[in-house]
């Protein structure tokens, strides 16, 4: 479903100012009007039941299961350009980052603090 049940009580409250307002100017008894008034919020808010399921049909997102085929194409483009660009690079000093993709952020982070320092006394 789409929303809370604060929906269905909007709708009631607006049902009933609805049917009471075009209901107060007939000459009818105020007991009449305002039991009626009544059943048209409760009926309201049954309404609004159906709204909210209608909304929550219409939003409704899909699981990724039927976006499972173009994430495996996507991967497998990816690796494909890495590879690429892995053996055309595989000459000389340049490192890529793709040599600490298995590695957590810990240990990026110690190797990071590591070359500071060393970088720091070969200022001095």
């Amino acid at each position: 479903m789409f929303g809370s049940i604060f929906y269905n009580f909007w709708g009631a409250i607006i049902g009933f100012t609805i049917y009471f307002f075009s209901i107060l100017s007939d000459s009818t008894i105020p007991l009449n009007s305002l039991v009626g008034s009544f059943i048209a919020a409760v009926v309201s808010f049954l309404i609004m039941y159906a709204i909210r399921l209608l909304l929550g049909y219409v939003l409704y997102t899909p699981n990724d299961e039927l976006f499972d085929s173009f994430n495996i194409e996507n991967e497998q483009l990816r690796q494909q350009f890495v590879n690429r660009g892995s053996s055309a690079s595989d000459s000389g000093d340049s490192k890529s980052t793709v040599e600490f993709k298995d590695q957590n952020s810990e240990d990026i982070a110690k190797v990071v603090q590591t070359m500071m320092l060393q970088d720091e006394l070969t200022k001095k």
